[in-house]
């Protein structure tokens, strides 16, 4: 096998432990002159991505190539952060824009498209790991860097995930909050560990998570989520008002056989005392002022 060969064998298997890329000291480490590199990028077995990091080979990049690929754009305190590592950690969607890395030091670095440097003084061994391997900030460093950008519901969803993978300490995040009270977004975060009581909003669908939104944007007082009654698994709960709501999406509920079971529920719970309202998508999404009133006057002694 030539010598060239034989680094691209190389170059392949490292690529692919690095969802699909290299850098460029990374190739010149491994003996590729820079002539070499420039050859292999005009004959498109290189593709840049970033100044100095390339995808090997004709592929398109996963959402995984893409943040390793920023986190070698930023050098080698880099680590993938804030919203972007709550992507890579499933405690948030995975977006379109730019990719969330943090990076150690005080000046300036040279922007790159599609990334979105944060610098840190420090970046404590405490707060890194590797995931998917990739170099990225905790699950509670995430936490602690939204949290200065999120408030309300959308941190305390950000929580319930959180918990619901068993990725957070809690008993750590608030000893975290107590030893830096000034950190930025801890006036929110502390507010929702106040009120929060672990696994008591956690949601399991889009729907559920836009009604009880709409709750807290409302001024509703908060309701018991997923929680048993008489025998039964129901969406929302008041239990003092004996108010039960269920939201009602198409895709969970358009067969014959469970439109019938979900009336027949209906019926159970009205004998037992309860008063049971339905929406749907569409009045969750259109008309929420109006699902709120409803709610509202339910509530109302």
């Amino acid at each position: 096998m030539s010598g060239q060969r034989a680094i691209d064998v190389v170059l392949a298997a490292l690529a692919d432990a690095q969802h699909g890329v290299v850098s460029r000291s990374q190739l010149l480490t491994l003996g590729v002159s820079r002539h070499r590199i420039e050859h292999r990028v005009s004959a498109g077995r290189l593709q840049p991505v970033h100044r100095g990091v390339y995808a090997f080979g004709h592929r398109a990049l996963r959402p995984e190539g893409r943040w390793m690929a920023a986190v070698m754009a930023g050098g080698g305190t880099a680590v993938l952060s804030h919203a972007a590592a709550a992507a890579a950690w499933e405690l948030r969607r995975r977006g379109s824009g730019a990719i969330d890395v943090t990076v150690v030091g005080h000046g300036g670095r040279n922007r790159r498209n599609g990334v979105r440097f944060h610098r840190t003084v420090t970046l404590d061994v405490q707060d890194t790991t590797t995931h998917l391997a990739i170099p990225i900030t905790t699950p509670l460093r995430t936490v602690l860097d939204l949290a200065a950008t999120l408030s309300g519901r959308p941190l305390e969803h950000l929580l319930d995930l959180a918990e619901q993978r068993r990725l957070i300490d809690f008993a750590q995040l608030r000893r975290r909050l107590d030893d830096r009270p000034g950190r930025p977004g801890s006036p929110s975060l502390q507010a929702v560990l106040s009120l929060y009581t672990a696994g008591s909003t956690a949601t399991r669908s889009e729907m559920e998570e836009r009604f009880l939104g709409l709750c807290g944007d409302h001024g509703l007082p908060r309701p018991g989520v997923n929680r048993p009654i008489e025998g039964e698994e129901v969406d929302f709960v008041w239990r003092d008002a004996r108010l039960i709501v269920e939201v009602d999406g198409y895709r969970y509920h358009r067969s014959p056989s469970s439109f019938e079971s979900d009336r027949e529920r209906d019926v159970m719970l009205a004998v037992a005392g309860w008063q049971v309202l339905r929406f749907t998508w569409t009045q969750l999404t259109r008309r929420p002022t109006w699902v709120a009133g409803a709610v509202s006057k339910r509530l109302a002694p």
